[in-house]
């Protein structure tokens, strides 16, 4: 068991990439930390845990909101002892219209909750690195931080940010036993894909345009923060592993 009696805190884990990320460290032996918007765990996935026998804590927390981050991240040091992995997953992608229409509004809340939000967890995380002797951090990018996504400004501008967050505090804190890396996946079978566009034919064509012809599937992306979060990749940081189909190959 990889993350045997380590704990790992996870936000946006209540659906999507970050529930498969929950699944998979509970069967690797993880302590869970876990937090979303919603006011509770999701009942399929607490079953399945305790099904797991995984030792777990479940607090709502708002990401675009730095006392909510703080005040729950010191709720689970509190509660657990220590954090030894952040998985900063929580994020949403804003409306799909053209940069010229694009809603000043939305912009400020896609910013607060992808860039804003990873940053105060990483922050909150360093802070409990540097003084328990090091951890891991593995932020949730996108293909977007690498190309363009049209109709998605903010979207673009919030992951290409993640991306410099999470080169930027690797530099930092090499020599500290403190390994930042992210994920970026591509066009994936999750509630943000759904709320693309109802448009099917719109949906087919995204998935035309990726070379495997499919979406990615959330367990897909998961195992790869797994990888980054484990000892298998400690000589990785400040990189992002692109998941994406072949998408961004073209």
């Amino acid at each position: 068991m990889r993350f045997k009696d380590k704990c790992v805190f996870i936000t946006g884990a209540n659906a999507g990439i970050g529930e498969q990320a929950t699944l998979k460290f509970a069967k690797e032996g993880a302590i869970l930390a876990l937090s979303d918007l919603s006011e509770q765990l999701n009942d399929n996935l607490q079953k399945e845990l305790k099904q797991l026998n995984t030792r777990f804590s479940y607090k709502k927390c708002d990401v675009a909101q730095s006392e909510s981050v703080y005040r729950v991240f010191a709720e689970f040091v509190n509660e657990f002892g220590k954090i030894d992995i952040g998985v900063n997953n929580a994020g949403i992608l804003g409306p799909r219209i053209k940069t010229d229409a694009y809603p000043e509004s939305s912009f400020d809340q896609v910013i607060d909750v992808n860039v804003k939000g990873v940053f105060y967890c990483m922050k909150g995380e360093l802070n409990h690195f540097m003084q328990n002797g090091g951890g891991v951090i593995v932020n949730t990018a996108s293909v977007a931080g690498y190309v363009g996504m049209g109709k998605h400004i903010a979207y673009g501008a919030s992951k290409h940010a993640v991306l410099g967050m999470t080169k930027s505090a690797s530099v930092e804190y090499g020599t500290k036993n403190i390994r930042i890396n992210a994920v970026c996946p591509g066009f994936t079978e999750t509630a943000m894909l759904e709320s693309v566009d109802d448009d099917m034919a719109f949906k087919e064509m995204l998935k035309i345009s990726t070379p495997m012809k499919r979406f990615g599937k959330p367990e897909e992306i998961a195992d790869a923060i797994l990888y980054l979060a484990s000892d298998e990749s400690s000589f990785m940081t400040g990189q992002g592993i692109i998941l994406d189909g072949g998408l961004s190959v073209q």
